[in-house]
């Protein structure tokens, strides 16, 4: 018997036992009850960046927060401190954004994925989020025009990722019913790492190592600009 003949009887007889399929209907979304709580705790929206901000950082990555007007200058300060030679940015990133970059720049385009073998040449990727879970220090990407081909955001070895105020939600249920679930979206908690047997953390297995978070608030534009250091703020 041949292996194609071995795999088709093996498949018949499975048919045989199961017997003949009943058609099943799909349960309606609708009908499932939704009535758990979508938060834990009544959180003003500063109390919630701040909770977004701890649990980022206890993930490793490098919290910065600085308004609107100073996000440019933020950028411009990580990338030198990075130490940065080429960095990649999605078609959609707000252009007054990068106004103070002096990095040479690859911009993406929407209906082409980058050379990997340009992109392993890439030291940063800067990219908007669709969303940030303050509960769970989660940023999710979607691959929109302001984040970007999904592998922009895997090989560069430092992202910067910058959360703007009505992109940050408290909980899981409230980030759902938000993201469009046609889009491929990647998820992340941290720096790219994971442990092995014996819980020893290792870092750079799947993505960037470094990952440098900036919050824009909503702080009044007379704030000064952020410094930026190795340490991350809370």
């Amino acid at each position: 018997m041949t292996t194609n003949t071995s795999r088709d009887e093996i498949l018949r007889r499975i048919r045989q036992a199961l017997g003949t399929p009943t058609p099943t209907t799909p349960p309606d979304p609708t009908t499932i009850p939704r009535n758990y709580l979508t938060t834990h705790a009544h959180r003003t929206p500063q109390q919630t960046t701040n909770l977004l901000a701890d649990n980022l950082t206890d993930y490793r990555a490098t919290v910065h927060r600085t308004t609107e007007t100073h996000l440019p200058h933020t950028i411009a300060n990580l990338l030198t401190h990075h130490g940065t030679q080429r960095a990649i940015t999605p078609p959609g990133l707000p252009p007054h954004w990068l106004t103070h970059i002096t990095t040479p720049l690859t911009t993406t385009t929407t209906d082409t994925h980058p050379d990997p073998h340009t992109l392993d040449t890439i030291d940063t990727v800067i990219t908007h989020s669709a969303l940030a879970i303050a509960e769970t220090g989660t940023i999710i990407l979607d691959a929109s025009p302001d984040q970007g081909h999904r592998a922009i955001t895997l090989i560069p070895d430092h992202h910067i990722c910058i959360i703007t105020p009505d992109h940050i939600v408290e909980s899981l249920p409230q980030a759902l019913p938000r993201l469009n679930p046609t889009r491929p979206q990647t998820w992340i908690s941290g720096p790219s790492a994971t442990s092995d047997i014996e819980l020893t953390r290792i870092e750079g297995v799947h993505g960037p190592r470094t990952l440098d978070v900036i919050i824009v608030t909503a702080e009044p534009s007379t704030a000064p600009a952020e410094t930026v250091s190795d340490e991350p703020s809370a």
